[in-house]
């Protein structure tokens, strides 16, 4: 452009970062991968990588979390990704300036990343939240921002169900909930309410499946047509177990 000094501002690079939880065994996992490289060699961080100079930041996004981590690419391209916030500090990468751009994803169980992680990882693994060792730049800062905003996502969206199967019990779901709120929930409470919000949930006519109790086979449901919640669905105040 006519009379604009590109150079009169010092470059900076961007790269994107991704929070990807799910639940396994009834505990919050986050998909982690292990540097191969300086800085920070040896040490866990979240996937991601630099933006290439032609494509956006959920290309980006998708293209570093196939290579460091091996899933299919089928996979990663099916996942529904949500931009968290941008991370600007100056001092955040040792190497330069470099601002990121962060997302998070929920998914059901998915498969194990590769033994061999790609790019700038020697390793990738799910990871329980609760276990989550130190990790790199301002990973944890990212981690902790994304699970406080998956948590008040499911409040007031139909986001849980991206949790679940196709096809789950209402007790999956209430699981899903207990799991990222880490907080006990009165079942019946939590049936009535589910069940009273308008899209929320649709059964699967005939289906039902054993849940390992005595009792008869629990109902299945699919996700329904809704994406947000009215009324939410709040987690309880704290001394409470009910929905």
């Amino acid at each position: 452009m006519k009379g604009y000094d590109r150079t009169a501002f010092e470059p900076f690079a961007v790269t994107v970062d991704l929070a990807v939880f799910t639940v396994r065994g009834g505990t919050l996992h986050v998909l982690l991968i292990r540097r191969a490289q300086d800085p920070y060699a040896g040490a866990w961080a979240l996937p991601g990588g630099f933006l290439l100079p032609r494509e956006s930041a959920e290309t980006a996004a998708r293209r570093e979390l196939a290579e460091e981590t091996g899933l299919p690419e089928p996979v990663v391209a099916g996942l529904h990704l949500e931009q968290l916030r941008t991370y600007s500090e100056p001092d955040r990468d040792p190497r330069m300036r470099v601002v990121s751009v962060a997302f998070t994803a929920l998914v059901p169980d998915m498969p194990e990343p590769a033994a061999q992680g790609g790019g700038d990882a020697d390793r990738a693994r799910w990871v329980p939240v609760g276990d989550v060792p130190g990790l790199a730049f301002d990973h944890a800062v990212i981690l902790a921002d994304a699970r406080s905003r998956v948590g008040a996502k499911l409040e007031y969206t139909c986001l849980a169900t991206a949790f679940c199967p196709p096809e789950f019990t209402l007790g999956e779901l209430q699981s899903v909930y207990e799991t990222v709120w880490d907080t006990a929930l009165d079942r019946p409470n939590f049936r009535r309410k589910v069940l009273a919000t308008p899209g929320f949930v649709e059964a699967v006519p005939g289906a039902a499946r054993l849940t390992g109790g005595r009792g008869k086979p629990a109902a299945l449901y699919r996700a329904g047509p809704a994406t947000a919640l009215h009324p939410p669905l709040l987690r309880p105040t704290e001394g409470t177990t009910t929905a």
